[in-house]
């Protein structure tokens, strides 16, 4: 059974860093696309920085140069490093994990996959 299990969210002042980290379990494919995603109130899902299996990544142009993604594969956790906050980066953050099947995953903002495996989500609030 695949699990994916946020952390790390909390409330932060604008200009500060957060450090969100997925647990993955039971997730066992060689070539995979992983990538956070947030949802702010009112607004629809969004992907923010993805990675896939080869380590290739993308990023949101709203999030580039503040956000990055990283995975440790020994422990199997996702990170993703928030630095320079923008109250406008409040919402909840999602893990997500998919078996990679296709030639590439596509840009994170529009992928080619269709995530299946979810994370329950971390809320993330920057406040001016």
């Amino acid at each position: 059974q695949v699990q994916l299990m946020e952390s790390g969210g909390g409330s932060v002042q604008a200009g500060g860093s957060l450090r969100l980290s997925c647990a993955v379990s039971g997730f066992s494919y060689s070539r995979y696309c992983m990538g956070w995603f947030r949802q702010a109130p009112g607004k629809e899902r969004e992907g923010v920085v993805g990675i896939d299996s080869d380590g290739m990544r993308s990023h949101a142009n709203s999030v580039k140069g503040r956000f990055t993604i990283s995975k440790d594969n020994a422990k199997n956790i996702l990170y993703l490093q928030m630095n320079s906050l923008k109250p406008e980066d409040t919402a909840v953050y999602y893990c997500a994990a998919e078996a990679l099947v296709a030639d590439f995953c596509g840009p994170i903002w529009d992928p080619v996959v269709d995530f299946h495996y979810w994370g329950q989500g971390t809320q993330v609030t920057v406040s001016s």
